[in-house]
């Protein structure tokens, strides 16, 4: 127990409290010999083995940079997400308020600018207390120690690291002075005081008196009123103790405390001090958000976020670039616009709800740059199922966002344009495209020349049928075009080509005859899984004119103090040639014009535009990609349970709106429209360029052979032999037999057709013979002889 005030102290008590002032004064080093010496042979400590303690450790402490936060700002500057391990901005000395550096020394190191690495007036003063006290009742650590303890607290990389650092030992203080005493020799003042205001934690998140500032008041720390920086310098004794959010009573008391040793020590006055102490704490609380939960753009920030933990120029590897971007206290220039962000998530709110049993998705990037402007989907970011919230980020690839996407559907359908236009087949090119075909997998060369399979992939039609060429075909993406059309190019180049152009398509092992599960007939029709992200960045390759650019969701980062850490210039390539392109361009503008699907759903802008509709097989995703010159857009809705997996949006209510039929002009369309529609209006209006057919690649021509009478396995084989592909017409029996004889052909027998093209075959099953040719002319006039019919009756009955 302590000592009652005015009791006489024992002479046991007595010599302790002198042992202990003497090993203080041996410790601390700092006394004269001849005080030191004494009191250490009185206890039997060496002065000589205390300073080869102190000799055995470091001379100096290494002070590393402090964590601070790190801000995504758009290109304007406003600030759209902020990441750190520890909520921190450093500021200069000179950028801290007079009033706060006056309030934080008076109550922790009043004479901080007079005495070395510590104060040993308080020192002395504060362990006669405590040991008197039986406890610890005052603190003699100078600003210079405090400095040091806590630094080796920030430093520290394990747990024991971190309790040797606050263990309540003479070891520790020996540890502390000499690193404080080596700080002082290295360091101003001012360096020390700046650093020790950065480094203090304030309570409630908030490290380090910029942040601190913000936190409670909503100010800068240049900026702090004596009211606001009393408080802040009475939380560093007790962050938690004192915290004027959850123990304001307290928190006045500590400021109170602070204002009164102010006054005491004439750096205010005693009016001054009590009229401050009248008021109330003023609190203006600020909170920031830690992450991309709950910020204006949450699944842009994911996906920033992800592209960076890619980068290998921001550390060795994922945990190196993580600890660099919680705490680097970076700026990430990124390429979002919020304009086109806003538009986006309206558009997508309009049309699907976060409880539906669908997504919605759209993604906006700029042709010739790949710059992402806007991520936008219907399920917020979040844990709360019930919701429908989620973490998965379906708008982007799953390297990105693990979330795999969904089947793009007829999207696929300009990959293969593209790649039959590169290969020399004209735009002009009439297919005959019957409402049902049976295309023989045989047909099908994958990129090691081995035909697919050696069965048969059934194809019908949604649409029309007829004698389509490439622009009919694709206004009203008529699927026995388009598998007919694959089976001239071949289901490798297009493939590769959708790859070139921002499809992150993976083909996995599967498939017939291995070649992936994704590189099949059907690729055509998109049956292979994509992102809005990707398709907006494939199809901004066309309206860039073949040039493509990988999507890219930041402009530059820069440290601290403004230096440019990296700058990310778009990463471009010419994937088409520009005739190429221009020719897609001006096929797909047809999808926008009158007959087109995006025409006829009121999809059109007041700019040019061009796109693609799209629906999959079940109606399980809807997707309208579309594109100006200046922003290429790509459109989802796809049926999805509350984990995600794929169900048909048929019979479901979405948005509010009953869907009895799915399509991707109708569903997706509009959310396409609703965010475009809006943009467009800041958009230049470019002229397209038509496309200069004579620049294409040419094509060759041969010869129908005669095909009639043979069966259709022989006729498959004479195609083949002549470097043509072979389709079965089945839109009468739906099925056929290779043994059947051939009726017809189209195109018939000896003309004139494109190398490589298709010849569509009639079997007998499917063959219906033309009808009889009309009689002669004058064949059915009466006879001159008896000019009046025979019988009025049957007169009537032939009218």
């Amino acid at each position: 127990m302590s000592a009652k005030p005015g009791a006489r102290l024992s002479w046991q008590k007595a010599l302790s409290h002198l042992a202990v002032m003497a090993a203080v004064a041996v410790v601390l080093g700092v006394v004269t010999a001849g005080l030191a010496i004494p009191f250490a042979g009185a206890v039997g400590i060496g002065a000589r083995e205390v300073a080869r303690s102190m000799e055995d450790l470091p001379e100096e402490l290494e002070t590393q940079a402090l964590a601070q936060r790190t801000q995504m700002v758009d290109a304007k500057g406003n600030v759209i997400a902020t990441h750190f391990n520890e909520n921190r901005v450093t500021v200069p000395l000179d950028q801290i308020s007079p009033n706060m550096i006056k309030a934080i020394v008076a109550i922790e190191d009043y004479r901080f600018y007079e005495h070395g690495a510590l104060d040993l007036k308080g020192t002395l003063r504060a362990f006669i207390t405590n040991k008197a006290g039986g406890g610890i009742v005052q603190g003699g650590s100078s600003i210079t120690q405090q400095l040091v303890k806590l630094t080796l607290i920030d430093q520290a990389k394990t747990q024991a690291e971190r309790e040797a650092a606050q263990d309540d030992t003479y070891a520790r203080k020996l540890r502390e002075l000499r690193y404080a005493i080596a700080m002082e020799k290295q360091h101003s003042k001012d360096w020390i005081l700046e650093r020790y205001l950065n480094i203090a934690y304030f309570g409630d998140g908030a490290h380090g008196i910029q942040a601190a500032s913000r936190h409670f008041f909503g100010v800068n720390a240049k900026d702090l009123t004596l009211q606001q920086a009393t408080l802040l310098a009475g939380l560093v004794k007790n962050p938690g103790g004192y915290d004027p959010i959850d123990n304001p009573d307290r928190a006045i008391e500590r400021r109170n405390t602070v204002l009164n040793r102010m006054a005491e020590l004439g750096a205010i006055s005693e009016k001054k001090a009590d009229k401050i102490k009248e008021r109330g704490l003023g609190l203006r609380v600020e909170k920031i958000a830690n992450g991309c939960v709950s910020t204006a753009a949450p699944w842009f920030c994911d996906y920033v976020w992800n592209y960076l933990l890619k980068d290998k120029d921001l550390g060795k590897n994922t945990a190196e670039r993580s600890r660099l971007l919680k705490s680097g206290g970076l700026t990430i220039r990124t390429t979002i616009d919020l304009r086109f962000q806003r538009a986006a998530d309206q558009a997508v709110a309009d049309r699907v709800h976060p409880t539906d049993s669908a997504l919605g998705g759209l993604a906006m990037v700029v042709p010739g740059t790949g710059a992402v402007k806007a991520l936008a989907q219907s399920r917020p970011m979040g844990n709360m199922v019930a919701k429908g919230q989620t973490y998965l980020n379906y708008t982007v690839p799953a390297s990105y966002g693990d979330a795999k996407g969904f089947q793009a559907g007829s999207t696929f359908k300009a990959f293969v344009v593209a790649d039959a236009l590169s290969q020399g087949f004209p735009a002009s090119m009439l297919v005959n495209s019957p409402s049902r075909v049976s295309m023989p997998e045989s047909q099908y060369k994958g990129c090691s020349g081995r035909p697919y399979g050696g069965g048969s992939w059934p194809v019908g039609n949604s649409t029309t049928s007829g004698m389509k060429n490439m622009y009919t075909g694709t206004r009203e993406s008529v699927n026995t075009f388009f598998a007919q059309l694959h089976a001239m190019t071949g289901i490798c180049t297009p493939y590769r080509l959708a790859q070139r152009m921002g499809v992150e398509l993976t083909s996995p092992t599967g498939g017939q005859g291995g070649l992936g599960a994704e590189r099949t007939p059907s690729f055509t029709l998109g049956i292979a899984d994509a992102s809005p992200l990707e398709m907006a960045e494939a199809y901004a390759t066309f309206a860039a004119r073949g040039k493509h650019c990988a999507a890219r969701p930041v402009e530059a980062i820069y440290d601290s103090k403004g230096k440019l850490v990296k700058r990310y210039k778009p990463d471009c390539e010419q994937v088409l040639t520009t005739p190429v392109a221009d020719t897609v361009n001006d096929i797909l503008r047809g999808v926008q014009e009158p007959g087109g699907f995006g025409y006829s759903n009121g999809l059109t802008l007041p700019v040019y535009s061009a796109g693609k509709t799209g629906t999959t097989q079940s109606q399980r995703a809807v997707w309208f990609v579309g594109y100006t010159p200046r922003l290429s857009t790509a459109s989802m809705v796809a049926g999805a349970n509350s984990a995600g997996e794929p169900i048909s949006l048929q019979y479901q209510t979405v948005g509010g709106s009953y869907i009895a039929s799915a399509s991707g002009s109708a569903v997706a369309g509009p959310m396409w429209k609703g965010a475009m529609g809006v943009v467009a209006q800041g958009l230049d209006n470019v002229a397209v360029v038509r496309p200069d057919t004579g620049a294409l690649p040419p094509a060759k021509y041969t010869t129908v052979p005669s095909l009639k009478g043979q069966s259709l396995a022989t006729a498959i084989a004479t195609l083949n032999a002549r470097g043509l592909k072979a389709t079965i017409a089945t839109d009468k029996s739906e099925s056929y037999s290779l043994s059947e004889t051939v009726m017809e052909t189209s195109p018939s027998s000896g003309s004139s057709i494109v190398s490589g093209g298709a010849v569509l075959l009639r079997g007998n099953s499917n063959y219906t013979p033309p009808p009889p040719p009309p009689p002669p002319p004058g064949s059915n006039k009466p006879n001159k002889k008896n000019d009046k019919p025979k019988n009025k009756k049957n007169n009537k009955k032939n009218d």
